[in-house]
């Protein structure tokens, strides 16, 4: 029984990491990470650790994905058998190479053929022990009979290396093709002639550790010159070994999407088709409606649609449309919105999107105590802890649920007003279904304001960014505890005598017993009214500032002396709509502070600067600001936020120096004068929307992959809108679309058919685009213009 944890890496960079789970052989970790991928990679990568106190954690064993077969694995659950962790496999990076032969004559007059090998630099090398590596590149000729091998200078603390070296291979063929040259080379063999590129870390005292290699045959050449990226690869008897059952294997469920996304104008159409949706009569004859319809998974369609609608003001009244048609088919008034419909899936898609600030602010703080002070509050008999006074426990549970509570009930003015406009809509509509109820028109909102809200972010403050780190295992089980109580108090009526006894824990009934039931019953209510109307919200309430990120990274130190040393420490970073702060702990006071309106840049900086990776600088007036974050994909996450809530600043740089101003000059344009203008032109404009933070663009080609996935669907289901419409004939087919209910034909045929013409005419677009990219590459692994994305 061991303690395991399994960490998300692209290639080498881990990205993310579980909590670990203790004293276990078949370790659960339920967890989820959605990130957009910044960079290209090779290897979408899994693995399990041993942790441990006392050493270096142990590497169990991986999963490693290519790419390329990560469409094969989307959205299905699959056991993947755990592999050895091989040093030859693993690899990250690019090469960029120029091969050429060039024809030579020699002394005894004869044509002979030499290769000119030019290694120009590298591009994202892993990480060796937290550090960049020392590296350096050896360049073969390798064939049956032969194997010259050259070597280029190491680079010392880089992961981008730059060598243009050039190194010079005679291939001897003679003019006539029969005599034998010099080299003893036979004509046959010239074909099997390769070029062989291996990357290596120098390790100066220890062992030499590889990093990579490519592999290119001479016959590719020809007469002709080549240059291009390649990725590197691992060694061919790499992550071999025969006892691979030895290690387990690891449960995931990957999404993957890459998305080629055009320019705006393309996606009009499409766009205009689906913002109309919540105008057309019956909403099921609308084109958003069909798309969640046809997908087999409905949330692939909903995440890029409730953006979308969210983008453009338009979800209210979709939402709406949509739960009206749900309550429809609800028969009794106690399971309002209990289920997984698209009404529900809308609204708690939306919730996690506006909510983020909503929940900072209500239950950081009570989260936080509950964390950092945690007191024993298991009452579950069974589960108590030999020592532990159940009565004490109870008296615990009782103080943090209430506090938890009464954050809630206070909150309302916090709650956003898109959600206050969701739950106003859903309140009169389930009022509106059950007249004879009283009670439904508050179960209506509660069912998703505390079951599938605060219930749910109380259990997991980790995943709603209330907390840096996942809690320890008793607290875990007390924030569980504590959102029971939170669900079964906000469920309108459950404080009733007669909701007690159908408890499924007696304990927890017992529990309930404690509270004063009309006391809760109108705190809860009085919330509901409030986070149902539609009234306008105090100024008070618009005075907070917005919390938008927060976390630890590395800043280089600021503002001292050139002979004071110049050093990165690690620091807490908040970012909020009103400043820039960083704090030698979280929770304690900024040592350092921007106030928004004075950024004027945000970039990345160079990894030469201070042979560092995932380097950004924010410019404000002063000196540069330069923050490492921990991976690819968090420094991307900071660069962007930031971008987005300065905007609109009025004093916005329009050129940048990429590189840091050390020993009197800027290393990128070698300028001496510190305040000059920047050399490079800063980045375009980011989208303008610092809450939500939504591409409407990627997110209608997502959607018009979804309706190309699903076109068979969507052409079947306008045969069958045509025959009922002319021949009356059958509704549906139970193979394509058995869930699916036709309530007019006339205008389902009709949107149908706008949907299908659109998707036709941007597939055109598509492949154009495709064409033309394929014809301007090169030989080799170029870096492709794609957007990806893995959840």
């Amino acid at each position: 029984m061991r303690d395991f944890f399994c960490t998300i890496n692209l290639d080498q960079e881990e990205v993310f990491r579980t909590q670990v789970v203790e004293k276990s052989s078949s370790p659960y970790f339920g967890e989820e990470f959605y990130f957009e991928i910044p960079r290209t990679f090779q290897w979408l990568s899994f693995y399990i650790y041993d942790k441990s106190v006392l050493q270096k954690d142990l590497r169990i064993g991986k999963v490693a994905i290519k790419k390329e077969d990560l469409c094969n694995y989307t959205g299905k659950e699959n056991w993947f058998m755990l592999q050895p962790v091989d040093s030859n496999s693993e690899v990250q990076g690019k090469v960029h190479l120029e091969l050429k032969l060039n024809e030579l004559i020699t002394d005894n007059g004869s044509v002979c053929q030499q290769l000119v090998v030019h290694i120009k630099e590298c591009h994202g090398l892993p990480l060796i022990n937290g550090q960049n590596c020392d590296p350096y590149a050896t360049v073969s000729l390798v064939g049956p009979s032969r194997n010259d091998q050259k070597k280029t200078k190491v680079k010392k603390k880089t992961s981008n290396p730059q060598f243009n070296e050039t190194f010079y291979f005679e291939v001897t063929r003679s003019s006539s093709y029969t005599k034998k040259s010099q080299f003893q080379v036979e004509e046959e063999d010239i074909e099997k002639l390769e070029v062989r590129v291996d990357l290596w870390n120098n390790g100066n005292l220890v062992q030499d550790i590889f990093l990579g290699e490519i592999k290119v045959p001479v016959k590719v050449l020809r007469n002709d010159s080549f240059q291009a990226w390649y990725l590197l690869q691992p060694r061919e008897n790499g992550n071999k070994s025969s006892k691979t059952d030895d290690l387990g294997s690891l449960r995931l469920n990957i999404c993957y999407t890459e998305d080629c996304v055009l320019p705006s104008e393309y996606y009009v159409s499409l766009r205009n088709l689906l913002l109309k949706s919540s105008d057309v009569q019956p909403i099921s004859a609308s084109a958003a409606y069909i798309l969640c319809e046809v997908c087999r998974d409905k949330y692939d369609a909903v995440l890029p649609l409730v953006r979308l609608l969210l983008h453009h003001h338009k979800l209210v009244p979709f939402v709406a449309a949509v739960a009206e048609l749900d309550l429809k088919d609800t028969q009794e008034a106690n399971t309002v919105f209990r289920g997984n419909s698209l009404a529900t899936r809308c609204v708690d898609e939306m919730m996690k999107i506006v909510g983020k600030h909503y929940l900072k602010v209500t239950l950081k703080a009570v989260i936080d105590e509950i964390c950092e002070s945690p007191k024993p509050c298991e009452i579950d008999p069974i589960k108590l802890r030999e020592g532990d006074n159940a009565e004490i426990n109870m008296e615990n549970l009782r103080y943090y649920v209430d506090k938890v509570f009464r954050e809630i009930v206070r909150s309302s003015i916090s709650c956003p007003t898109l959600m206050c406009d969701v739950f106003y809509s859903l309140r009169h509509l389930a009022a509106k279904r059950f007249p004879n109820d009283p009670h439904v028109q508050y179960s209506a909102v509660s069912s998703f304001v505390f079951l599938r809200f605060f219930a749910v972010a109380v259990v997991s403050p980790h995943t709603f960014h209330l907390r840096p780190h996942h809690p320890d295992a008793q607290t875990s089980r007390t924030l569980t505890l504590i959102s029971k109580a939170i669900q079964t108090l906000g469920s309108w009526g459950s404080l009733t005598k007669s909701k007690l006894s159908s408890f499924k824990e007696t304990f927890m009934c017992e529990f309930f017993k404690t509270f004063q039931e009309d006391k809760f019953t109108e705190s809860v209510k009085k919330f509901l009214d409030d986070v149902s109307s539609t009234e306008s919200k105090e100024p008070s309430g618009l005075s907070e500032p917005v919390h938008l990120k927060e976390g630890e990274m590395y800043k280089r130190a600021q503002g001292r002396t050139r002979i004071g040393k110049k050093n990165f420490k690690k620091r807490w970073f908040c970012l909020t709509s009103r400043e820039f702060t960083y704090h030698k702990q979280q929770d304690k006071e900024p040592i350092f502070t921007i106030p928004i309106k004075n950024i004027l840049a945000v970039e990345k900086l160079d990894e030469s600067s201070f042979n560092k990776k995932n380097m950004f600088q924010v410019l404000h007036g002063e000196k540069p600001l330069y923050i490492q974050a921990n991976n690819c994909v968090e420094a991307s996450e900071w660069i962007e936020a930031l971008c987005r809530v300065t905007r609109c600043n009025q004093k916005r740089l329009n050129f940048y120096h990429p590189s840091a101003f050390l020993n009197g000059s800027w290393l990128c344009c070698k300028a001496t004068i510190e305040n000059t203008v920047g050399c490079a032109r800063c980045t375009a404009d980011v989208p303008a929307d610092t809450q939500i933070e939504i591409d409407g663009d990627r997110e209608t080609e997502r959607i018009y992959s979804l309706f190309t996935i699903n076109m068979s669907k969507l052409q079947k289901l306008e045969e069958a809108c045509g025959s009922i419409a002319v021949y009356q004939g059958p509704r549906k087919e139970p193979d394509d679309y058995s869930n699916f209910t036709i309530e007019d034909s006339v205008a389902t045929f009709h949107t149908l058919k706008q949907i299908i013409d659109i998707v036709e005419k941007l597939n055109e677009s598509h492949e154009k685009y495709q064409k033309k990219r394929s014809s301007s590459a090169k030989y080799g692994s170029e870096e492709n213009p794609i957007v990806g994305k893995v959840s």
